[in-house]
């Protein structure tokens, strides 16, 4: 029986595509030139919301509706709306957002399928990195409202769970809007990971199930009533190792 093993780092590598070592520190300067540019273009625009959500929903879909509503009037309240930039939900928010009087943020991601850039943007940013795209997601925003979606919302909301969780981002509100929808996973949370003790019970307090649009933005502002919007340096210390 042959045992098979790795190279070990002294012996030759087979390199495809020429020099590689080279290839990824460039790839490195690529991707600081990326956080550059978007730290730049989004530090004036807090207080900020995040709103995700499916790319797939149609216009025509109360979902859309819905979302529409909460850019609407959460725009209107002050708050810069960011969203993935692209159609379905995404759209929605930057739709809703664009129509109010804080500006309608759009962090759009480069993907061979269903990312394409909505028109309802005043700002714009292009990632080549998912990675870089949450860090943003995260770092300028005062709340997390997730309405229904698939793969890609529950990477966001459960990134978004588990740096509020870990210390490693401030607590925020992280709201889960229609609760048909969301109901199934908050239970199986409750049922299964804090039975299990994956989770501890107080965990569950992070997430809040709302329906209404206007109840969204009321609990925003109920959040941060006693301590406002601006950040302590303590605070901006902990943004800043995200």
């Amino acid at each position: 029986m042959t045992t098979r093993k790795l190279p070990s780092m002294s012996e030759p590598q087979l390199l495809i595509g020429g020099d590689t070592t080279s290839h990824e520190s460039w790839h490195a300067f690529k991707i600081i030139a990326e956080f550059v540019e978007a730290t730049e273009r989004l530090k004036k625009i807090t207080p900020a919301v995040s709103i995700f959500g499916s790319a797939r929903t149609p216009p025509d879909h109360p979902y859309y509706k819905l979302t529409e509503e909460v850019g609407l009037l959460l725009s209107n309240a002050g708050f810069s709306v960011l969203s993935g930039g692209g159609p379905g939900i995404m759209e929605a928010a930057n739709k809703g957002a664009f129509a109010g009087h804080a500006p309608s943020v759009g962090l759009n991601i480069e993907l061979p399928l269903e990312q394409g850039g909505n028109p309802y943007q005043d700002i714009s940013i292009s990632f080549q990195h998912f990675f870089m795209r949450k860090v943003m997601f995260v770092k300028y925003a005062i709340a997390y409202v997730v309405m229904p979606g698939g793969f890609g919302t529950l990477d966001e909301l459960m990134e978004a769970v588990t740096l509020v969780q870990t210390g490693k981002s401030l607590k925020i509100p992280i709201i889960l809007v229609h609760e048909p929808f969301w109901k199934g996973l908050v239970d199986w949370l409750k049922t299964t990971l804090v039975n299990e003790k994956m989770i501890s019970p107080e965990d569950m307090d992070l997430i809040q199930i709302i329906d209404k649009p206007e109840d969204i933005v009321e609990a925003i502002f109920k959040h941060y009533e006693t301590r406002g919007f601006r950040l302590s340096p303590a605070e901006e210390q902990i943004q800043l190792y995200l």
